[in-house]
């Protein structure tokens, strides 16, 4: 006998694979939970649950545990009879169980279905944001939501009084001081770069490692633990440090910091003066920041994440100086193992260091105002709740 289906269907639910890490699920998880903050009932459907422990611990509680407003469930085989939510996101083409598209074609209202793209800076997002796609088989029609930087776009998330708490936070630089020292366990001296670091591996990372210790200015470099934490060891020739233990080598000193939820990355972001973030989530959070920042963004067969990186980085420059635009793109290229020109060997990260340095100042200017320009974009969040209503209308 076929199982009975929930009796009751949420307004919005997410399905999410885990690809890479925190990724795909980081993105899909503040989704949720920001849905949820404004007053969406919200399912989250995941395949791989330890991942999810990981950035919610409530999810220890197992399958159908409520955290934050949003229901967790394990996405598995079988998959269970659910009544379909009436919004239904297809996170970055993961595709939907075959059971759920069909209990989707007999609903009546047929629920709206999005598919939600990974963020880009390229032209031609705008073009295909709300392209439609009928289902081959089924009377469905999923719809491609793309994320960007453009008015046409999906624009980007931003929780409700976010921007206001981060303004709160950065507005006493003691208490940002005091903050991160506590998080590392160590003194600063009150000229120290404070710097956090999280990244894919990096095979010329030890020279970066070598040129700031060996410089004038003090710098703390905040690594949350992880893979990375084991590279920084090799590089240091040092056994791999615990967390809350702190290694320090001349000018540097590199601190591991426990793994937080996401409210406290955020905060991590809010209070360096330079972040070195990776993917997707964290590249957008360090925008919101509102402080410099170095995306590596994660490689692509034939390259196709060089386009991408250049995109971003022709929207992102415009205002800046010539010297400084240059500067940013030059260590942004070699941080991503990319040629500063075309046909060149790519470039160490510690040889374009100084330049990037030397423009940090006049970066974090830019920085808040760039973040003040990405205010006028879309609000992704609004822009996902309201979609079933436009997807009536039309």
């Amino acid at each position: 006998m076929p199982a009975k289906p929930d009796q009751t269907a949420p307004d919005c639910e997410f399905f999410c694979r885990v690809v890479d890490n925190f990724g795909d699920i980081g993105v899909c998880w503040r989704l949720a939970r920001a849905l949820a903050a404004r007053g969406q009932r919200v399912r989250l459907w995941v395949d791989h649950w330890p991942t999810l422990q990981r950035l919610c611990p409530a999810a220890a509680g197992g399958d159908g545990v409520q955290h934050a407003g949003v229901e967790l469930r394990h996405w598995c085989e079988p998959f269970p009879a659910v009544i379909p939510a009436r919004l239904v996101i297809e996170a970055f083409a993961c595709e939907l169980p075959a059971v759920h598209l069909a209990a989707m074609a007999q609903a009546d209202p047929q629920p709206a279905w999005l598919n939600l793209e990974y963020l880009s800076a390229e032209d031609w997002v705008a073009d295909c944001h709300l392209m439609a796609s009928p289902h081959p088989r089924l009377p469905l029609v999923k719809h491609f939501f793309f994320p960007g930087f453009a008015a046409r776009t999906g624009g980007l998330p931003r929780e409700p009084g976010l921007l206001d708490a981060r303004r709160t936070f950065q507005g006493d630089a003691a208490a940002c001081r005091r903050y991160l020292a506590g998080l590392g366990g160590v003194s600063m001296a009150p000229d120290t770069l404070c710097v956090s670091l999280f990244a894919y591996a990096h095979g010329r990372l030890g020279d970066l490692l070598q040129v700031w210790a060996g410089g004038v200015r003090p710098l703390c470099l905040l690594v949350p633990e992880g893979r990375m934490v084991v590279q920084l060891a090799d590089a240091l020739g040092v056994a791999p440090p615990a967390v809350g233990a702190a290694v320090v080598r001349d000018a540097l000193t590199v601190c591991v910091l426990p793994f937080s939820e996401q409210e406290g990355y955020d905060r991590l972001l809010w209070a360096c003066d330079l972040n070195f973030v990776r993917g997707e989530d964290s590249f957008v959070r360090a925008q919101w920041a509102a402080r410099p920042f170095v995306w590596q963004i994660y490689r692509q067969q034939e390259d196709a994440h060089q386009v991408k990186l250049e995109a971003f980085l022709q929207r992102y420059l415009t205002g800046l100086t010539g010297g400084d635009a240059a500067a940013v793109r030059r260590f942004w290229r070699a941080w991503n193992e990319l040629p500063a020109q075309q046909g060149d060997a790519a470039e160490s990260p510690a040889e374009a260091w100084p330049a990037f340095a030397a423009a940090l100042p006049r970066l974090r200017v830019h920085a808040q105002d760039w973040c003040a320009a990405l205010e006028q974009l879309p609000d992704l969040l609004e822009a996902l709740a309201q979609f079933p209503k436009a997807a009536v209308k039309s």
